[in-house]
């Protein structure tokens, strides 16, 4: 009996050893930190400062703080563990994809919302129909003047503005309208963010802006089929001659059945380890609530199920 308690006795303290000399690693991220924001390009801010507006409204655990950049930084700062989620216009790449796995991540891609990459003109402009094919030309560096296009125009030199050089609409410009070649043109420049695209248009006759249809859309407009006022948004044809009639602007209508040419994905990039808030924020804007905000926000929700009607108008 005696023999038995010593022996369980140095059993227990062994054991006491034993996990006094392993201490569990230190994780190698901070998963707190990481949770307490987001990241996306900076073009998402109207509907997205909205989504999580009503989010934290009816999440009280639902604190979370939004972080503006571009595309690229935003994908960086998810791989670098500074944050688990981030809004972006590409999925991430099959190396990124590997090397989040191979730090024991599940990466996840959920696609929220369709938007239509704009194309905006100053007031003074008359040309307010462009083909695909003209706008890869001017991206390219082929075409510099408004009456190459458009011989009528004595606007003269086009004068090229994106919100970011590393955004996303210049990546979706590269990618999907250029085939992987570079914008090459000097009269091309960048601001700083969206807000400055839309700015600059409305103070330069010759100017063209490149934006999220996001921050085009007037709040007083419940319709979602007015622009603002400021500046005219174009109509894009995939046609090589632009008209009135084949030409389209980036109406929801328009993107739903694929009229307007130049549509892009968003998506919530997801790499949480836990299912904390980001995970609740990125899932709620694919739930019915966050999807109405995208559709009164005037973009496509990817659940979206459309009822087109015909509207007959006569002028009296």
């Amino acid at each position: 009996m005696n023999t038995f308690n010593r022996f369980v006795g140095l059993t227990l303290s062994l054991g006491l050893f034993l996990a006094c000399g392993n201490k569990p690693k230190s994780l190698p991220y901070d998963y707190e930190a990481a949770a307490e924001a987001f990241a996306s390009d900076e073009s998402f801010y109207p509907i997205l400062d909205e989504e999580l507006e009503v989010y934290q409204a009816l999440h009280a655990q639902g604190e979370l703080k939004a972080v503006y950049t571009d595309q690229e930084e935003a994908i960086n700062q998810l791989m670098h563990n500074k944050v688990w989620l981030a809004f972006t216009t590409r999925q991430l790449s099959q190396r990124e994809q590997e090397s989040l796995k191979a730090r024991s991540f599940i990466p996840r891609c959920i696609p929220i919302a369709y938007d239509g990459l704009a194309i905006i003109v100053n007031n003074a402009n008359p040309d307010t129909c462009i083909s695909v094919k003209d706008f890869r030309r001017i991206l390219s560096g082929e075409v510099t003047q408004w009456k190459e296009i458009y011989p009528n125009s004595k606007l003269g030199e086009i004068d090229v503005t994106f919100d970011n050089p590393k955004s996303s609409t210049v990546t979706y410009c590269v990618d999907s309208i250029l085939g992987g070649k570079p914008i090459d043109s000097k009269n091309i420049g960048a601001v700083k963010k969206s807000a400055d695209v839309i700015d600059w248009v409305e103070r330069h006759e010759n100017a063209i802006g490149i934006i999220g249809s996001n921050w085009l859309n007037d709040k007083r407009d419940t319709t979602n089929v007015t622009f603002k006022k400021n500046i005219t948004v174009m109509k894009v044809s995939r046609l090589d001659s632009a008209t009135a009639y084949n030409s389209f602007k980036p109406y929801q209508y328009y993107i739903y059945n694929g009229n307007y040419p130049f549509i892009r994905t968003i998506y919530a990039l997801l790499n949480e380890p836990r299912s904390g808030v980001p995970t609740g924020f990125a899932h709620f804007c694919r739930l019915p609530k966050g999807q109405m905000i995208i559709f009164r926000s005037g973009l496509l929700p990817v659940q979206a199920g459309m009822e087109v009607r015909t509207v007959n108008v006569t002028k009296e």
